[in-house]
C-alpha cells in the first residue's frame, strides 16, 4: 500500500532544499571532520545527502533504510581493504538519518549503537541545527570505530571524505 502522505513530501521537496540546511560551509566542516576522524581509526566514513526519492521508489514503497543500503553500494562504501565503511544517510523528506556499515564493522558493532547515533542526529536535525547532528554523530562514530578499528601504521585513505549529494 502506498503512503499517499509520504509520496507528496517527495514529490513537493524543493530540489534546492539541501543548499538551505547544508550549505558549503556546513558540507566543508563535515568534510573536515571526517577528515580528523579517519586519522583516529582504519575506518572509512562517507556522508550522503538525498533530498527526495524518485517518486516510482516511494510508490513501491521502498524505506528509507532501503535506499540507504543501495547508496552504500552505489558509493562503494564497501570497497575497502578492511571492510571497515560506514556510510550516514540522510533522506531530507522522510525526516531520517540511516547509517550503513560494512561487514567488518557489523562483526563488532551492533545495529542499535548506530541507531541511538542516527537518533541522535535526528533530534539534533529536529532543532534546525545541522552542522551540530551531523557533527555529533561523526564524533560518535569516531568513538566507537577508534574502539574497534584502532589507527595503525598503513592508515591511508581509500574513500573521498566529500559529503556526497545524492541526485
Amino acid at each position: 500500500m502506498v503512503n499517499i502522505k509520504r509520496w507528496f513530501c517527495h514529490a513537493f521537496m524543493p530540489p534546492w532544499r539541501w543548499r538551505v540546511l547544508f550549505p558549503k560551509a556546513v558540507l566543508t566542516d563535515i568534510e573536515k571532520a571526517i577528515k580528523h576522524s579517519e586519522h583516529q581509526h582504519n575506518g572509512e566514513l562517507r556522508f550522503a545527502v538525498e533530498n527526495a526519492l524518485v517518486l516510482g521508489k516511494v510508490w513501491r514503497g521502498m524505506s528509507a533504510r532501503q535506499r540507504a543500503i543501495e547508496v552504500f553500494s552505489n558509493l562503494r562504501v564497501w570497497d575497502t581493504e578492511e571492510n571497515s565503511g560506514v556510510l550516514i544517510y540522510l533522506l531530507l523528506a522522510d525526516r531520517e538519518v540511516h547509517i550503513v556499515a560494512d561487514r567488518g564493522i557489523t562483526k563488532r558493532v551492533a545495529q542499535a549503537e548506530w541507531d541511538a547515533i542516527a537518533e541522535g542526529m535526528q533530534q539534533e536535525f529536529k532543532r534546525g541545527d545541522f552542522l551540530r547532528g551531523s557533527l555529533q554523530g561523526i564524533e560518535r562514530i569516531t568513538m566507537l570505530l577508534s574502539a574497534h578499528f584502532p589507527a595503525g601504521v598503513d592508515n591511508r585513505n581509500e574513500l573521498s571524505n566529500k559529503p556526497v549529494i545524492v541526485k
